[in-house]
């Protein structure tokens, strides 16, 4: 049966640049790819001949020879023919496939590792504070146990005065290659563990891994204003890498602790207080401290309700990174005086008699639309 020609195959015109014919291939490799269309042969068949195509129009001197002689350019022993190329088409498409499909595995494949350094990890660390030094900040010394590029082999990880080695088994590239049909699967080097080096000779000091664990001592400047569950990031502050590769971050998690007086929202501070029954009907004033260390006097009005708001401006918390302060609520509690004496009582019973809706508007109202709501019974 004779063959399609190849640039039909890839739907392409015989002047295509590289751009295109990678274009074409591409689009109808991911069509008809068999794990795409498990169980169809045609689809199959269909994807081994655009392979075919596109591996030999990819090749200038093998497209030059397809040009000239058409498919009798790969006739012959070894699919040399008049053109002589090779007819490995195990090898050769695992090259394609590197080409094509190599940039979705982040640009990696193929590439050498730079003697196996790898980026350090990141570190956490938790960190509580106090209202009062979320309100003015603070500078904080933490110790975080961490691993340093060992002192004695400078981090490579070998013994002083020798070096790593090229791994022979995967020329340092930290990856090997299988073929499977038409495939080739790309693994981890069993033998260098993906460096790209081989230690024959390993520092005594760390071991090989070119890092130790030390504790470490570091000044956190908290600014004034942060916020519960805030993160600071302090670059380059986490583990060492491998084999001189860069240092990790350190994430430094805080959490404000619960005050015993005061509720924040955002940068506003707000604090019940609660009042005698006298303060409010009669009016009064009391002193409240402030988040900043001070304290400041509130004048309660007569007939002050439960759940009346003093707003204090400016006294609340430093809003991050700016000269803005927000305020501090004082929300005023009626409390209703318990263990009476026989005298508190009498007093209660004779102020109850001389009372009038007046001096009650908003009960009063309610059970007027009470009584409206049942008719007016």
């Amino acid at each position: 049966m004779a063959k399609v020609d190849y640039y039909e195959v890839l739907g392409v015109a015989r002047d295509a640049d590289d751009k295109t014919l990678k274009a074409a291939f591409r689009k109808l490799a991911m069509q008809y790819h068999p794990d795409r269309n498990p169980g169809d042969h045609t689809a199959e068949s269909k994807f081994k001949e655009i392979n075919e195509a596109y591996e030999k129009l990819r090749d200038p001197q093998k497209r030059a020879a397809y040009d000239r002689f058409g498919h009798a350019a790969f006739d012959g022993p070894g699919g040399g023919g008049p053109g002589g190329f090779s007819g490995d088409f195990g090898s050769s498409m695992s090259d394609i496939f590197d080409d094509i499909f190599g940039e979705f595995m982040g640009g990696r494949r193929g590439q050498r590792p730079s003697g196996g350094r790898e980026r350090g990890a990141d570190l956490r660390y938790n960190m509580e504070i106090t209202l009062e030094e979320a309100y003015s900040g603070k500078t904080a010394e933490i110790r975080v146990p961490t691993k340093i590029a060992c002192e004695t082999c400078s981090g490579t990880g070998a013994r002083p005065g020798s070096h790593p080695k090229v791994c022979t088994t995967c020329d340092g590239h930290g990856r090997v290659r299988a073929a499977q049909g038409f495939f080739s699967i790309e693994r981890t080097c069993p033998t260098c563990g993906g460096r790209g080096e081989i230690i024959s000779d390993p520092c005594e000091k760390c071991g090989g891994t070119g890092r130790q664990t030390q504790e470490r001592t570091l000044q956190v400047n908290i600014p004034a204003g942060i916020e519960d569950g805030t993160r600071i990031r302090l670059s380059g502050e986490g583990e060492a890498g491998l084999k001189g590769g860069p240092a990790g971050d350190l994430y430094l998690f805080l959490s404000v602790k619960p005050h015993a007086l005061f509720q924040r929202e955002g940068a506003d501070i707000f604090c019940r207080v609660p009042i005698s029954i006298t303060t409010a009907a009669l009016g009064g004033q009391f002193d409240v401290p402030t988040v900043e260390g001070g304290k400041t006097r509130v004048k309660v009005p007569e007939g002050t309700q439960t759940g009346k708001q003093f707003r204090l401006k400016g006294k609340g918390m430093p809003v991050l990174r700016s000269a803005q302060m927000g305020d501090m609520y004082i929300q005023v509690v009626v409390e209703t005086p318990s263990n009476l004496s026989r005298r508190q009582r009498e007093l209660l019973e004779e102020f109850e008699q001389a009372s009038s809706e007046e001096n009650n508007p908003e009960s009063a109202g309610f059970f007027a639309r009470i009584r409206d709501f049942f008719g007016g019974s």
